[in-house]
C-alpha cells in the first residue's frame, strides 16, 4: 500500500525549532517525547538498513528505523499482528457481544489532570459493573472474561474516554463445573449496567479524593474545598452515563477481525489527513449527528498537535487490559476449561474447537466499518504491515544486507527511502 501523502509528523516538522520544541504548544514531558519520536520515526535520525531482492534482480531500497512509539500512527501494525496472533488461542465457539462505557463530557478537565488515576477508575468500574451484573442469577449467574481496551479520541480529536468491552456470550458457573450460556441475542440491560457504573464510578471517584490522589490545580483548584468536591459530585450523578450495547458478532473470526481494528489505533490515522498547508491541517471524518456524512475539518497546525497531544497516555499505564477468566493469572487454564464444558455440554463440536486460527493476513485485510464514535472509514485506521515483495521483479523479496547508524549523512545511491516498520 502506498504511503498516505500527508502525516502527523509532517505537521510537528513543519512547526518543531532545531531543538524538537513548537513553540506556542506547551506540553509535558511526556508530550515531548511523543514529539520528538513522532518527528523522526522512519528517518536518517533513527538510522536505518539496506534491503535488496533475493531473487537477485538488482533491485534495492533503504529503509529506515521506526520509533516504536505507542502513539505514532505508522508503529502500530507490527504490534496489532503480534497481539493477535497470541489472543487468537483465547477465543471461544461462542457469540461475543460489545459494550462501550463513556464518561460524561463534564468529568474532561478532571481526568486531563489526572489520566492515570481516572483512566484506571474506568477501567476497574466498567469490569467491576460487568461482573457484578453477570454473576447474579438474575441475569446470567457466571463469572464472564472479556478483553476491555481504552480509547480516549473522537472523530474530531475531542477528549472522549471510553472503554470498548469485547465479551464472551456466557460463562462459568460458581462451581465452575458448567458453561452457562447467554440468550443469543443479548447480553445485559444497558439501562441496568450504566445506572451501576454510574454509581461505582462517583463512589470510587469520591475514594480517590479522600485519598489525595486527584490532582486539583487551575480551574479545578476550587474542588480541593470538599463541599465544593461534593458539589461536583452532585452535578456528575446529573449527567448523561452512556453504556452502549452492539449486537453479537457472528463468531471468533468476526471477533478477530474487530479486534484487529480496534486495539492498536491512534487518535487519528495518518490516511485521514487530507492535506497540510502553511497554516492549517484538514482531515475527514464522519459526522454521526447527520446520518454518518463524511465530512472534512480545517484546525490550525497548533490546535491539531494540541488535540492529538490530549491522547498521549502517562507511561506505564495499560489500556489492553483482560479481565475475569481472561485475565493473565488464570487465562490459559480457564480457556481450557471452558472449551472442555463446552464440549461436554454439546455447546460447541469438535470441529469448532480445533479451527485454525485466523491468520494474520486475514486480519489486516479490510473489514466493515462499526458505527460507533470513533471508527475509521476504511481499511486505514492502523498503518498496514508493508509488503516485502520487491517491487520490480516481484518474485523476490527484500532482505536486510547491510545496517547505518542513526542521524547518519550517508546515502546510497540516491536510493528514495520507503516506510518500513522494522520494529
Amino acid at each position: 500500500m502506498d504511503r498516505p501523502p500527508f502525516e502527523v509528523a509532517d505537521v510537528i516538522r513543519s512547526l518543531a525549532d532545531a531543538n524538537g520544541v513548537v513553540p506556542g504548544l506547551c506540553v509535558s514531558t511526556a508530550q515531548q517525547r511523543v514529539l520528538n519520536a513522532i518527528a523522526a520515526c522512519r528517518t536518517a535520525k533513527l538510522g536505518g538498513h539496506v534491503l535488496e531482492c533475493d531473487a537477485h534482480c538488482g533491485h534495492e531500497d533503504i529503509s529506515y528505523n521506526s520509533c516504536r512509539n505507542r502513539h505514532c500512527p505508522k508503529c502500530q501494525a507490527k504490534r496489532r499482528a503480534d497481539w493477535l496472533e497470541a489472543r487468537c488461542q483465547d477465543l471461544l465457539p461462542v457469540p461475543y457481544f460489545h459494550a462501550v462505557f463513556t464518561l460524561p463530557g463534564f468529568i474532561g478537565p478532571l481526568a486531563l489532570q489526572n489520566q492515570r488515576a481516572i483512566y484506571g477508575l474506568l477501567f476497574s468500574t466498567a469490569g467491576d459493573t460487568l461482573k457484578e451484573i453477570a454473576a447474579d442469577p438474575k441475569h446470567l449467574g457466571a463469572e464472564i472474561g472479556f478483553i476491555a481496551v481504552l480509547h480516549t479520541w473522537g472523530q474530531t480529536l475531542v477528549h472522549h474516554p471510553h472503554v470498548h468491552c469485547v465479551v464472551p456470550g456466557g460463562g462459568l458457573s460458581p462451581d465452575q463445573r458448567t458453561w452457562i450460556a447467554s440468550p443469543q441475542d443479548f447480553l445485559f440491560s444497558v439501562r441496568v449496567l450504566a445506572k451501576l457504573f454510574r454509581g461505582k464510578f462517583i463512589a470510587g471517584l469520591r475514594g480517590l479524593y479522600k485519598q489525595g490522589r486527584l490532582h486539583l490545580v487551575g480551574s479545578l483548584e476550587a474542588l480541593v474545598q470538599s463541599d465544593h468536591f461534593d458539589l461536583f459530585c452532585d452535578k456528575l450523578r446529573e449527567q448523561d452515563w452512556v453504556v452502549y450495547a452492539k449486537p453479537p458478532f457472528g463468531g471468533p473470526e468476526q471477533v478477530l477481525k474487530y479486534l484487529a481494528r480496534y486495539t492498536h489505533r491512534v487518535a487519528i490515522a495518518n490516511r485521514r489527513i487530507l492535506s497540510v498547508d502553511a497554516d492549517t491541517v484538514s482531515f475527514r471524518y464522519k459526522d454521526y449527528a447527520h446520518g454518518n456524512c463524511q465530512r472534512v475539518m480545517s484546525l490550525s497546525k497548533l490546535e491539531f498537535l494540541r488535540r492529538f497531544l490530549l491522547h498521549v497516555l502517562p507511561d506505564g499505564l495499560v489500556r489492553i487490559r483482560h479481565v475475569g477468566f481472561l485475565a493473565n493469572r488464570c487465562r490459559k487454564d480457564k480457556i481450557a476449561l471452558c472449551r472442555q464444558l463446552l464440549h461436554d455440554q454439546g455447546l460447541a463440536d469438535q470441529n469448532d474447537l480445533d479451527a485454525e486460527p485466523v491468520s494474520n493476513d486475514d486480519l489486516v485485510a479490510e473489514t466493515p466499518g462499526h458505527d460507533d464514535d470513533e471508527q475509521s472509514n476504511g481499511p486505514d485506521d492502523v498503518e498496514p504491515i508493508d509488503d516485502h515483495r520487491c517491487p520490480k521483479c516481484g518474485k523476490g523479496e527484500m532482505r536486510r544486507s547491510r545496517t547505518f547508524d542513526p542521524q547518519s549523512s550517508w546515502t546510497y545511491n540516491g536510493i528514495k527511502p520507503i516506510a518500513q516498520d522494522t520494529s
